[in-house]
C-alpha cells in the first residue's frame, strides 16, 4: 500500500515537473521575444543618450539618472524610461512652465482667430505642438519600459519554472527509489517463516 502511494505522488511530481517545463518555455520564448521586440524597435529610432553639455542645464537628479547612460544608443527599457522621464519632460516644464499639454492647448483654444494669428498665438500654438510631440514621445518610449519589464518579470518566472520542474525531477526519482524500496521490503517480510508455537 505505502509503496503505491510513493509512487502516485512521484508520477504526479512527473506531471507537475512537464507543467512547469511547458511554462518555463513559454516564458523564455516572451522574454526573448519581447526583449528583441524593444530593443529593435527603441534602437531604429536613433536616440543617442545626452552627455556632457546636454546634462548641464538639467537638475542634478534627472542628470544623475542620465548619466549612466551617457552617450549610448537608446535600446533598452531602462534608458527609454531615464529619457523620458528626465530628459523630454524636463525640457516640456521648462518650455511651458509646469503646465501640461491640456492647459496649453485649452489656452490656445480659447483664443479668437485673430489672437491665434498674432506673435503671442502663434508661440503658443507652437508651444502646444511641442507639447503634443513631446507626449507622444514620451507615451511611446514609456510603452517600451512596460514591455521590457514585462519581459523582465517573464525571465525570472521563467527561471523560477526550471528550478521548480528541477526540483520536482529530483523527488520523483527518489520518490520512485523509496517506492521500490518499500516494495522490496514488503516482499522479504512476506517471505519470511512464520514462527510456530511449540
Amino acid at each position: 500500500m505505502r509503496s503505491a502511494f510513493d509512487k502516485l505522488i512521484s508520477w504526479t511530481g512527473l506531471a507537475l515537473a512537464a507543467v512547469l517545463l511547458m511554462a518555463g518555455g513559454l516564458l523564455t520564448w516572451a522574454h526573448v521575444f519581447i526583449d528583441n521586440q524593444v530593443h529593435d524597435q527603441l534602437a531604429m529610432q536613433g536616440i543617442t543618450m545626452p552627455e556632457g553639455d546636454a546634462l548641464t542645464g538639467l537638475p542634478k537628479a534627472d542628470a544623475d539618472a542620465l548619466k549612466p547612460y551617457g552617450g549610448s544608443v537608446l535600446d533598452t527599457g531602462p534608458e527609454a524610461k531615464a529619457f523620458a522621464d528626465h530628459y523630454i519632460l524636463v525640457h516640456m516644464n521648462e518650455a511651458s512652465g509646469n503646465q501640461t499639454y491640456e492647459e496649453i492647448s485649452g489656452q490656445y483654444i480659447s483664443m479668437t482667430p485673430e489672437q491665434q494669428a498674432s506673435k503671442q498665438g502663434q508661440e503658443l500654438g507652437g508651444l502646444r505642438q511641442t507639447l503634443f510631440m513631446g507626449n507622444t514621445l514620451r507615451g511611446l518610449l514609456l510603452y517600451g519600459y512596460a514591455f521590457a519589464t514585462m519581459g523582465a518579470i517573464a525571465g525570472i518566472a521563467a527561471i523560477g519554472s526550471f528550478v521548480g520542474a528541477a526540483v520536482l525531477l529530483i523527488l520523483f526519482g527518489f520518490g520512485i527509489w523509496h517506492a521500490r524500496r518499500v516494495a522490496g521490503s514488503a516482499e522479504v517480510t512476506a517471505s519470511e517463516p512464520v514462527p510456530q508455537m511449540a
